[in-house]
């Protein structure tokens, strides 16, 4: 039994549970209303919260408030001091009456919450970041996905420290009080969960804008950043405008607050969270000049601030019953902000970026320790289910059913659901009931994909008849076991199709081939001569294909598929298979694996193809990542790995050396802008200039650093940059310096200064990240800092599998550290020691002691003991 404990009592902490989804049941006392009063201080934040409460049912069960690091001062029920009880991470409180008003007060510190959840200071300034359950380090709750409550906020503060205060929803009032203080009282009309509650107070600037609704509605628009930021929040506000009237125009869903906030910050766990009417951002996914942002990052920006507010309808309106849901929000709305950002750019592009990530992070989840469904059945911390699987392929599975019910009856089944759930906590399978519905699809087999992890395998065979002029296209699915689940359900997977006669060089129309059984054949007929498969086109499933083809297939896809991510598919495996055999693989890789010949021909005839932007052209002439050639073997080999993979960029660079030049400097010519011409020429003239240093011309270093020099823009400073970190000499060290001299107090640019050193290929790179992990400017309590500096080096797999394995160690090291300060992103640089089952028998066993020995850390959080555990096992 429980003991009775007063409200200084020190915690009990209960070891860390398993949660399942199986055991779901709606909370026992629902919570209507909440008010809430914030005596805001960096140190000692004063919190008084009424919460007006209903029994949930007929039941004598106690009202359960979860609570995380802090406890209640004092407690009333109606007015009266209760007792209660403190029972692992809750307090129960027993009440008799169907419903009640709970009173209570707590005092946190934001200055110490280097977890940088609840409520936390970043700067001076003092933030929040709920989700998923950073609300019970304010007060004790019922914080949970499923409990909406109205909320009304009175915020009080030191009007010269705090002169600006915000939350949720609208201003409703606003004044001075004595003792230079003033409040702020806003109030959201719109039930939400506890994960949406936000507030921000500091010493902000705002860029203002409004933006009109299709019904006519005025909305007031601010980007609230820190003085002298303003002047790079145009591009962040102008996609804010462009995601509202996308959502109007493609899904007909308007805003429904009269302002709309964003506050920049600069310590933050996750890109950004869409809290309602005031979304707090990483302050990389705002701020943006040609000076200090890359191309890259104005898409991310314009990616990130569409996604956040296309949650207002995909998460806010309609909200996940429980966390196991999670990709109920995510995936749907990382698939709406893809497409937005297809409309807003190339499309072609787009998939292929898409594609690539899905690939480089999602694809080894699914095949490691860490494999999960989209719809996980269980967890021990719900911060480790944000992941590649939730979101990039919640995203794809959401794509597949797109791509069955085309736009209109896709649209139909949307509106279906958000006309059904709007205001509710919902689930996944609520989701596909509503398209089932509203887009007539049979999504019964489809459910499937929600169940079950793992990366489906298809393997394709084209088989000709000349007598009939007919070709068969015989399909076979299979499913690798993953934890749990040894044995899978077949799964309907939907395959864009074309076959390509080698004479017209063209094909009669693209076919949707849905594989549901194991074994699956279709029939083409009019092909007097064998044509060319062209599947998975547009890479319309989230499959790994294993296609039997003709010598000379691959090539001619690369010359003449009309599809832009089939030519793209084609040369990359092209590139593969040819690497593979390098390495010396056995397989049918290696069997046909095109000549050096071959391939230096193609990329020579796509440098100059017209057909190509300069855009698709980086991205088709760009070579696969060491990390996902690895993935194509059994057991990685990283040096033989790096080594193949040089040398053929060598020889690209080499034979090419010419055209390399001429790309560069026709691209060099482009004026600045932000128009999509002159972005391609920007990533062509870096895949030059990479290329032309890869052919080890002695000219090489002036060109980079002379493009480093003439620079106008952080892309080409960036792209030249990345070439100089590879080399050894007084122009990579002088770069490096002016580099740093020049941006030296701007966060975000010495983030990129630290990513460009650990990620190079320089030969004492393991040396330099030592060196920088001692540099003044880096910093375990920033998370961007943090990232920045390790995740490029745990990218570099030549170096971070090193045989001495010291970058095992260095990473264990960074974990041990950076647990007790911040247990959510420590966590999420667990996931490349668990791959140790890819690995030779040397490598594996120093990977898997150095989770053992994190494992034994005393005091170690569950965030990361569980990522822990699931790899071990």
């Amino acid at each position: 039994m429980a003991d009775i404990h007063p409200a200084t009592a020190t915690p009990i902490l209960a070891e860390p549970q398993v949660i399942r989804r199986a055991d779901y049941r709606p909370p026992d006392w629902w919570v209507k209303t909440v008010a809430l009063e914030f005596d805001l201080d960096l140190s000692a934040t004063k919190v008084s919260a009424t919460l007006e409460i209903e029994r949930n049912g007929e039941h004598d069960r106690p009202l359960r408030l979860d609570c995380d690091g802090v406890l209640p001062l004092t407690l009333t029920i109606d007015g009266m001091a209760a007792n209660w009880r403190h029972e692992g991470d809750q307090i129960a409180i027993d009440i008799s009456a169907p419903t009640a008003t709970v009173h209570l007060t707590t005092t946190i510190a934001p200055d110490t919450n280097t977890q940088l959840m609840g409520l936390f200071a970043s700067n001076g300034m003092l933030c929040t970041q709920c989700e998923a359950e950073g609300f019970r380090r304010i007060i004790p709750f019922v914080d949970r996905p499923d409990n909406m409550a109205v909320y009304e906020v009175l915020l009080r503060a030191d009007k010269t420290r705090f002169p600006v205060l915000l939350a949720n929803g609208a201003l409703v009032d606003s004044g001075d009080l004595e003792d230079g203080r003033h409040y702020a009282r806003w109030h959201d009309p719109h039930p939400k969960p506890s994960y949406l509650f936000a507030l921000v107070a500091g010493d902000l600037v705002a860029t203002r804008d409004h933006f009109t609704t299709r019904s006519g509605a005025p909305v007031d628009l601010a980007i609230y950043v820190r003085a002298g930021d303003e002047g790079r929040t145009a591009h962040a506000m102008q996609a804010l405008k462009a995601s509202m009237a996308w959502d109007e125009r493609v899904y007909g869903l308007e805003y429904d607050l009269p302002v709309f906030n964003i506050v920049a910050v600069s310590d933050f766990n996750m890109g950004a969270m869409e809290n309602k009417g005031l979304n707090i951002f990483n302050s990389r996914y705002i701020l943006a000049d040609p000076d200090t942002a890359t191309d890259y990052d104005y898409d991310a920006i314009e990616g990130v601030v569409a996604h956040e507010y296309f949650h207002n309808w995909s998460g806010n309106r309609v909200t996940c019953r429980d966390w196991f849901q999670l990709s109920l929000k995510e995936g749907f709305t990382v698939y709406r902000d893809q497409c937005f950002s297809a409309d807003m750019g190339s499309e072609a592009v787009k998939r292929i970026e898409d594609v690539r990530m899905l690939r480089a992070t999602q694809f080894p989840e699914d095949a490691g320790p860490l494999a999960h469904p989209i719809r996980p059945d269980s967890y021990m911390e719900i911060s480790n289910f944000y992941t590649s699987t939730i979101y990039n392929k919640g995203a794809e599975v959401i794509r597949m059913m797109a791509t069955m019910a085309g736009p209109e009856r896709f649209r139909a089944g949307s509106d279906l659901y958000f006309q059904r759930h709007d205001g509710e906590a919902a689930t996944c399978e609520q989701f596909v009931r509503a398209m089932e519905d509203g887009a007539g699809l049979d999504l019964g087999q489809f459910r499937h994909w929600y169940e079950q992890a793992g990366t489906p395998q298809v393997q394709a065979r084209l088989e000709h008849d000349a007598d009939s002029a007919t070709a068969t296209l015989h399909l076979r699915q299979r499913f690798s076991p993953t934890p749990g689940q040894p044995d899978k359900p077949l799964m309907p997977i939907p395959l864009r199709t074309a076959l390509i006669d080698r004479d017209m060089k063209a094909h009669r129309g693209e076919q949707l081939v849905m594989l549901a059984q194991a074994e699956q054949s279709v029939t083409f007929t009019g092909f007097a001569r064998p044509p060319v498969l062209s599947i998975n086109r547009g890479f319309s499933a989230p499959v790994t294909m294993d296609v039997a083809r003709r010598s000379g297939d691959l090539l001619f896809l690369v010359r003449h598929d009309d599809d832009p991510f089939a030519r793209y598919e084609a040369l990359q495996q092209l590139v593969i298979d040819r690497l593979i055999a390098d390495i010396g693989e056995e397989g049918a890789a290696s069997e046909r694996a095109a000549g050096l010949e071959d391939i230096v021909s193609v990329f020579g005839d796509l440098v100059s193809d017209q057909r190509l932007d300069d855009s698709m052209r980086t991205e088709i002439l760009s070579l696969p990542t060491e990390a996902f050639l690895g993935e194509q073997m059994l057991i990685v080999r990283p040096e033989a790995i790096h080594s193949a993979r040089r040398a053929l960029r060598k020889a690209i660079g080499t034979r090419l050396l010419d055209q390399w030049r001429i790309v560069h400097e026709r691209a060099s010519a482009v004026h600045y802008s932000l128009s999509r011409e002159a972005r391609g020429a920007r990533k062509i003239k870096s895949l030059a200039l990479g290329y032309i240093a890869s052919s080890e011309a002695p000219d090489a270093g002036k060109i980079a650093f002379a493009q480093f020099a003439s620079a106008d823009n952080m892309t080409d400073r960036q792209g030249a940059m990345m070439v100089l970190a590879s080399m050894a000499g007084d122009e990579r060290e002088s770069a490096l310096d002016s580099f740093y001299n020049r941006y030296q107090g701007n966060a975000l640019v010495i983030d990129k200064w630290f990513s460009l050193q650990t990620s190079s290929a320089h030969p004492k790179v393991y040396e330099q990240t030592l060196e920088l992990i001692q540099h003044k400017d880096f910093t375990l309590t920033n998370p961007n800092r943090v990232r920045a500096l390790y995740w490029p080096f745990v990218s570099n797999q030549a170096e971070f599998h090193h045989a001495s394995g010291r970058g095992y160690r260095l990473l264990t090291d960074l974990v041990l550290r950076l647990d007790p300060v911040n247990p959510q992103t420590t966590a999420r640089f667990i996931a490349p020691l668990g791959r140790w089952r890819r690995f030779d028998e040397a490598r594996a066993a120093m990977m898997r002691g150095c989770l053992e020995q994190i494992l034994a850390q005393p005091g170690l959080s569950k965030d990361t003991t569980e990522q822990v555990m699931k790899s071990l096992e």
